[in-house]
């Protein structure tokens, strides 16, 4: 872990400590002796700890762990999970056929570049506090549905449509999460 994600994870500690001194669970009044700023403090100390924390998962470059291609069952659709960890996958050729990414306190990047997208298929995320990087090929048209809260999707594609691409459906449901896609 580098400096600025236990940086961003003593802010999100800090802060949920205040929504506990607020909600009277602990008593910590010493802490904080002016009322008015005690809800800007909170989102601004929450912001600024998810900020470093994504940050942090998504900038150094030392941290990903390169792990094979890991396919279902059927050998089509691939569930990858990362917990506390970064975990980066990378296709050179292969068909992509849907995907479910999970990320707790942890990062996924997964680059579909050179990917091959022959029809429609779903990438659908699921994240907790943490991050997922897409790296998509420019021949596809991408869609993007989000359900977040207190998190994004960031789609960093041009938001063309090519007729008669295939198209990846990017379904992401965020909590304390971020979701980028790009072509890098």
């Amino acid at each position: 872990m580098n400096r600025r994600t236990i940086i961003g994870f003593i802010f999100v500690v800090a802060a949920l400590l205040k929504l506990a001194n607020m909600w009277g669970i602990i008593e910590l009044e010493w802490l904080w002796k002016h009322p008015w700023p005690e809800y800007f403090a909170v989102f601004l100390i929450l912001y600024i700890g998810i900020e470093l924390v994504i940050y942090g998962f998504s900038h150094d470059s030392n941290q990903w762990l390169q792990r094979p291609l890991p396919l279902s069952d059927t050998g089509k659709r691939m569930c990858c999970s990362a917990s506390f960890g970064a975990d980066e996958y990378t296709f050179n050729g292969e068909a992509f056929h849907g995907a479910r990414l999970d990320a707790l306190c942890g990062g996924i990047r997964m680059d579909l570049r050179k990917a091959v997208v022959a029809e429609d298929e779903e990438i659908d995320i699921h994240i907790f506090a943490g991050g997922i990087e897409l790296l998509v090929p420019k021949n596809v048209n991408i869609e993007v549905k989000s359900h977040s809260f207190i998190g994004s999707v960031s789609d960093n594609t041009d938001k063309r449509t090519i007729p008669g691409a295939p198209c990846l459906h990017v379904v992401a449901s965020n909590f304390f999460g971020g979701v980028n896609i790009k072509y890098e």
